[in-house]
């Protein structure tokens, strides 16, 4: 709807610009209107129209000037919410402006735009369901990934602990093999020694025989 300024109803007023529009009366008053007015819409619910800018969307009712009706339709062509005498076939200046339009009923467009509203929820559920599935594949193959990780680690501890106890036995070998070596040779040559002395003896007493 357009954002025109609004006047006040009464004829004698027409040229003050409105400070409300009330409900029950339907009617838009000036600030002197209101005075006059008060007690007989004291119960009435009012639009305080305090810029003259305010949609018509807003309070539900169309503020164009002799209308004043319930904005009950939408125009798809042009995008906009209107009242019976808007869609009237009688045309003048103020009437029948989307007679010739796409209409239908606010109650269609509201059925139109919750179905799309609960497809959209449905469609983000469906977004979020599978991002989760996504998700709890992506940590059962981080899960995977550090379970081999730890398990290759524990492989190669095995293997150093197998080739550190293998060094160890063998240098255990070794040692006793050497330590069996000398005693055999430390013994040997002891014999020898031995009985080289055994043998000088001999030659001397038979040579002290000879003389």
């Amino acid at each position: 709807m357009e954002n025109n300024k609004k006047y006040c109803f009464l004829p004698e007023h027409s040229k003050i610009e409105v400070i409300l529009f009330c409900f029950g009366c339907k009617i838009f008053m000036c600030n002197k209107c209101e005075k006059q007015y008060s007690e007989r819409c004291k119960n009435h619910t009012k639009y305080k129209c305090d810029n003259n800018n305010q949609k018509d969307t807003f309070i539900g009712y169309c503020l164009k000037k002799n209308h004043l009706k319930e904005l009950k339709y939408y125009c798809k062509q042009h995008n906009i919410l209107c009242c019976a005498q808007f869609i009237t076939k009688i045309k003048d200046e103020e009437n029948g402006q989307h007679s010739n339009c796409d209409i239908c009923s606010i109650k269609d467009v509201e059925k139109e735009k919750h179905d799309k509203l609960k497809e959209n929820i449905q469609k983000l559920d469906n977004m979020s369901n599978n991002l989760k599935d996504k998700i709890n594949k992506l940590k059962n193959i981080f899960e995977k990934i550090n379970e081999n990780k730890e398990n290759l680690k524990l492989k190669i501890q095995k293997i150093f602990t197998k080739i550190r106890n293998e060094i160890n036995n063998r240098e255990e070998e070794l040692l006793n093999e050497i330590d069996k070596l000398y005693d055999e040779n430390y013994f040997k040559e002891d014999i020898i020694k031995s009985g080289e002395k055994l043998e000088y003896i001999e030659i001397t007493i038979l040579l002290k025989n000879v003389q």
